[in-house]
């Protein structure tokens, strides 16, 4: 009986200390997000839909989704302005509004011209919404539980991609229609929810204060000069490249191999089911621990995820190990990366930080594909597989840098009496 009621009261301690504390609107965001993620259908299944119900070659499938990052990297930088300038809210609303739309029309377009061209809206409007929802938690939540919430955020994001992914494997055999049709209307209604229930929380903006914390006085080429920043986003740039694979190289090397649309569901869904069950436990072991050690281990377990693909064949049990050991990598490097952007973020330059870390993500949507699917056409998946292996390793290697010189600039600010900015306080890979 007594260890009954202390496991007990663990378990309310460990509940209690996961998602408590954290603000209404937060939560609301989360349902919001959950919601969303839950018909995700279309990016996860684009390039098997492109190439095996439209008979497109892998090649056009990489060009189509490049178009999707375009739109991506057009997006990342005028959302973050647009959060900064009109507000979090609206600019979160119509771009999901945007999104539901062209979500809708491609799911009805025909022809190559077409589809990419509605591809690229999808982009656009789709990954406007990042750097809202990443500065809204910024204004909602206090600095020392960020990086649980960010955690709980990106967890919400899987379970609806772990459920949407196995699910949609399942739909697509009885037409690809409906899927987009799904995406669409989740899309919809996560639009109608933060109307409804998120009030906007863009801080004002004290004119005594303001140039002291970054207001007005920060713009574009502000962020672009802080280059700890840009280093912590030139490194998750070559991490992104490395997990866009996951939505289309992989599923076009599966599909050759043999693999069947349900399979691929199944597989590519085991990557959101094993961070919903991991996420938490591994978020709370993370703390106090090394940032750099963190940033390194990810970097690695994600880089040679993927590279096991190589040994994969027809085997969809080996392609299910390569995600998990890559999903461990993504768990670990998540919400560390989106922490530390967060205190490297001024308050009242979030929108253009966060839209400029986004740009990294959007970058790797654009550039990622094209090159991953000429890859495979022309060399083959080893070298593919193999090539993402190498990419994790040179970013593992790039955080060790980066941690050396903060120790470096640490140590001169301290022997020459120049206090560190509040940047330098939460250096990459510190």
């Amino acid at each position: 009986m007594l260890v009954t009621l202390a496991a007990d009261s663990r378990i309310r301690r460990l509940v209690r200390e996961t998602v408590g504390g954290l603000p209404r609107q937060f939560w609301w965001l989360w349902v919001s997000t959950l919601v969303n993620k839950l018909g995700a259908f279309v990016i996860t299944f684009l390039s098997l839909y492109l190439t095996t119900e439209r008979g497109y070659s892998a090649s056009y499938a990489g060009l189509v989704a490049s178009l999707f990052g375009l739109g991506s990297t057009i997006a990342a930088v005028g959302a973050g302005v647009l959060a900064d300038r009109i507000g979090r809210r609206p600019t979160l609303v119509a771009a999901q509004l945007g999104t539901a739309a062209a979500t809708a029309v491609l799911g009805f377009v025909d022809g190559q011209v077409a589809i990419a061209v509605v591809a690229f809206l999808v982009g656009l409007c789709n990954n406007a919404t990042r750097p809202a929802t990443s500065a809204i938690i910024a204004d909602l939540v206090p600095a020392e539980d960020r990086v649980r919430a960010y955690s709980l955020n990106f967890w919400a994001i899987n379970i609806g991609f772990g459920v949407s992914a196995a699910v949609a494997g399942v739909i697509a055999t009885q037409g690809y229609l409906t899927l987009f049709l799904l995406d669409a209307l989740s899309t919809l209604v996560c639009a109608v929810v933060i109307f409804i229930r998120i009030p906007e929380t863009k801080p004002a903006q004290p004119l005594a204060n303001a140039k002291a914390d970054g207001g007005p006085t920060i713009g574009l080429g502000t962020v672009f000069r802080d280059g700890r920043f840009m280093a912590v986003v030139g490194l998750n740039l070559l991490l992104a490249l490395v997990f866009q694979q996951s939505s289309t190289t992989l599923p076009v090397d599966m599909g050759a191999s043999g693999i069947t649309a349900t399979e691929y569901g199944v597989v590519i869904g085991l990557n959101g089911l094993l961070i919903v069950v991991l996420q938490i436990p591994l978020t709370r072991w993370m703390e106090g621990r090394s940032r750099t050690g963190l940033l390194i281990a990810s970097c690695l377990l994600a880089g040679w995820g993927f590279g096991l693909a190589a040994l994969a064949g027809s085997s969809a049990w080996l392609f299910a190990l390569s995600v998990a050991v890559w999903t461990v990598g993504e768990i670990l490097n998540a919400p560390t990366t989106m922490g530390l952007v967060a205190e490297l973020s001024p308050t009242h330059g979030r929108g253009r930080y966060q839209g400029v870390y986004s740009l990294s993500w959007s970058l790797a949507m654009f550039l990622g594909p094209g090159v991953g699917g000429v890859v495979l056409q022309h060399a083959g998946a080893g070298v593919l597989w193999v090539g993402c292996g190498i990419c994790g390793t040179v970013a593992a290697l790039g955080h060790v840098a980066v941690a050396r010189r903060a120790r470096t600039t640490a140590g001169a600010d301290a022997a020459t009496g120049v206090a560190p900015t509040a940047a330098e306080k939460a250096p990459a890979g510190a």
